[in-house]
C-alpha cells in the first residue's frame, strides 16, 4: 500500500562554498548552508560559483530523530572540492 498522504521523507539539503587558504588548503568560506529544496541548493551554488574556487550542493535523506542518514546526493558541483566522506 503506497503512502497516500504525499509527505516526502525529509532531507538535509546543503550549500557549501570553497576557498584556497595561503598555503593552498581548500577551507570553507561559504556555509555549510542549509537549504529549503534542492531546486534553490543548485541556484544558491551557481551564483557562488563565480566567486569561490569551489561550490558543492547536495542533499540526503534523514530522520534526525533516529540518528538515520543516507547516502549523499551530489545536486551542483563546480571547481575544486574537497571529496565527501
Amino acid at each position: 500500500m503506497s503512502d497516500s498522504s504525499g509527505q516526502k521523507s525529509p532531507k538535509l539539503i546543503v550549500v557549501v562554498a570553497f576557498d584556497r587558504g595561503g598555503d593552498g588548503e581548500l577551507f570553507p568560506a561559504f556555509g555549510p548552508a542549509d537549504q529549503q529544496s534542492e531546486d534553490r541548493a543548485i541556484r544558491t551554488a551557481r551564483a557562488l560559483a563565480a566567486k569561490h574556487v569551489g561550490v558543492i550542493a547536495w542533499s540526503r535523506d534523514a530522520d534526525p530523530m533516529l540518528g538515520d542518514y543516507g547516502p549523499p546526493t551530489t545536486l551542483f558541483v563546480s571547481g575544486d572540492v574537497p571529496d565527501m566522506e
